[in-house]
Parts: structure tokens; C-alpha cells; sequence
């Protein structure tokens, strides 16, 4: 047994070369063998994460394949979801949006005449806001007060006939929307209308009255303020549409949401941009140049853009959860 355990041995080969010819080769990778670690020190231990790595984490997209299925859905949905899809020609298509259009000019035009009949009440109306402080409307030229009476009934015809314009133009897309897309048109279409006439109640209310106030304030005790008809209501006009339409912002979101564009944690993960955002907004929807109201403004437009994440967030919710009932 010994001669067989030489001889296997000596079949063995063998490779030398000069570093394991050395002497201090075999004592030093001896000496480098690895030793095992206490267990101590083989456990896993739990390392903390970071601010920044639990912000990726939180704001983590979804997956592009994802996204992807979710555009492409929206714009090439199935014939199963299109009950009352109708073909028709391009020339069919016009004109039916002709004939809405002209049934949406003719209530427009109809109701900027009514108004233009109560153009003095609606005038004394918006000097409201401004009347208390000792301000005085001058007309400067010959028929100032008529085109600016013009102007004001266009604005309150196209306000008050914005309704019966949205109804054509919902009418008009609303065979080729799927059956989820008309389950949210409504609220979408009930909240943008209470968004954009809250928006205008706001800006009558609390930014009109801010921004005359501080102009009244500033040139008190130096000059007497005597204002020009037309240029007063520009300046409210303008900022009254410019605050309801800016009131908007939910509504977009939603939109974006819908589509599969835009996740819940995409918006909140940039909310430093929006506070930017919305300070230059404000600095540019508002006519006046004081930053009181111009940050009376950008704090609205902040809490709306965190509400309409948040909403974009529970339809999120009642998607996962729709589909995760439809799996089982």
C-alpha cells in the first residue's frame, strides 16, 4: 500500500518555478491563508439608509414598460372599449364642429348683449373693490367708457357662456372617449368649473382688493389718486381670468395621471421646482408688481398642485386595486 501511495505520488506532475522555489513562498502563503470570521462579524448587518437614498426610494417611477402599455392604451384603445365609436368621413367631422361651434357663438353672442344692457351695474359691480379708498375713474378720451363698457360685457358674455361652450365641445369628442375615459369626464369637467369660478371669486375677493390697496397706500400723501376707467379694468379683468384659469393645475395633473404620463410620486418628488414654479407664475398671471399679491397667488397655486398629486394618487390606488380584483 505504501508503494502505491509513492507511486501515485511520484505520477503526480509537478510545476516549479522560481518563486515557489523560494523558501519564504511556503511560509508566506501559509501565513496568507484566510482565517474565518468571528461570527460576529458574519452576520448581516443592517445599514441605514440615507435621506437622499429614501427620497429614490419613495419617488421610485414606474416601470417604462409600464408606462409605455399605459400611453399606448390611451391613444389606440380597443373597438370592446368604444361603444358608440361611429366612422365617419373628415368632411362629416367638420361639419358636425361647425355647427357646434356656431350653436356656442350664438349663446356667446346673445349673452354678451344682455350684459352689454346691464354694463353700467356690472361696471359700479368691480369699482367695488377700490370704492372704499377714496379712488376716483376718470375717461380721458372720447368714448373711453363705451369701449371700456365693450370689454367688460365681451368678458362677462364669455364667462357666463362658458358653460354651454364646454357641453358642445364635450359632446363633440365624446363618442371616441372609452368607457373608463367617461367615467372620469364628468368629475374632471364638474371640478375644472368649480376650479376656474373658485379661482375667479378668489382673485375678486382677496387678490383684487390686496393689489388696489397697497397701490392706494404707496402713493398716498404724495399724489391723489385719479385712475384712468380702461386701464383700471384691465388690470382687474386680466387678473381675474389669469387666477381662474391658473386654478387649472389639478385638472392637468389628473389628465396627465389618466394617460399614464405622470405618476403621484413623479409630482411630489419635484415639489422644490414647484414652489419656484409658482412664485414665477404668479409673478407673471399677476398685472401688479408687488410681491404681496404675487405671493398671495403662488401659495394657492402651491396647495392646489399638492391636492391634485394627492388625487392622482388615490386614482392610482383604485387602479392597482381594480386590477389586482380582476386577476383574482
Amino acid at each position: 500500500s505504501s508503494s502505491s501511495s509513492s507511486s501515485s505520488a511520484s505520477s503526480t506532475p509537478s510545476f516549479k518555478t522560481s518563486l515557489t522555489n523560494d523558501p519564504a513562498f511556503g511560509n508566506e502563503s501559509a501565513s496568507a491563508a484566510p482565517t474565518p470570521a468571528p461570527a460576529a462579524m458574519r452576520s448581516t448587518e443592517m445599514v441605514p439608509l440615507t435621506a437622499a437614498q429614501k427620497s429614490a426610494a419613495f419617488v421610485k417611477a414606474p416601470e417604462p414598460d409600464k408606462q409605455r402599455e399605459q400611453v399606448r392604451s390611451f391613444l389606440y384603445p380597443g373597438e370592446e372599449e368604444l361603444p358608440d365609436d361611429v366612422e365617419m368621413t373628415i368632411w362629416e367631422h367638420l361639419e358636425e364642429l361647425r355647427e357646434r361651434a356656431l350653436v356656442s357663438a350664438a349663446v356667446v353672442g346673445t349673452l354678451i348683449l344682455v350684459c352689454f344692457c346691464f354694463a353700467k351695474d356690472l361696471t359700479i359691480f368691480l369699482e367695488e373693490p377700490v370704492k372704499e379708498q377714496g379712488v376716483r375713474f376718470l375717461q380721458l378720451g372720447p368714448g373711453e367708457y363705451f369701449f371700456t363698457t365693450v370689454k367688460v360685457a365681451g368678458y362677462t358674455g364669455l364667462l357666463a357662456g362658458a358653460p354651454v361652450v364646454l357641453y358642445e365641445a364635450i359632446a363633440y369628442v365624446l363618442p371616441g372617449l372609452t368607457l373608463n375615459e367617461r367615467k372620469t369626464l364628468g368629475p374632471i369637467v364638474l371640478g375644472s368649473s368649480v376650479l376656474f369660478y373658485g379661482g375667479i371669486a378668489f382673485a375678486y375677493a382677496v387678490l383684487v382688493p390686496a393689489a388696489l390697496k397697497f397701490f392706494v397706500g404707496y402713493a398716498e400723501g404724495a399724489v391723489e389718486s385719479l385712475w384712468s376707467i380702461d386701464q383700471y379694468f384691465e388690470f382687474v379683468l386680466v387678473l381675474l381670468f389669469s387666477t381662474g384659469l391658473s386654478f387649472q393645475v389639478p385638472v392637468i395633473q389628473l389628465l396627465l395621471g389618466q394617460a399614464g404620463i405622470v405618476s403621484s410620486k413623479q409630482m411630489l418628488s419635484v415639489w422644490r421646482y414647484v414652489v419656484v414654479g409658482s412664485v414665477v407664475a404668479a409673478a407673471v398671471l399677476t398685472p401688479s408688481t408687488d410681491p404681496f399679491t404675487q405671493l398671495l397667488l403662488a401659495a394657492p397655486l402651491m396647495s392646489l398642485y399638492l391636492g391634485g398629486a394627492w388625487l392622482v394618487g388615490l386614482t392610482e390606488r383604485d387602479k392597482d386595486q381594480g386590477g389586482a380584483m380582476t386577476m383574482k
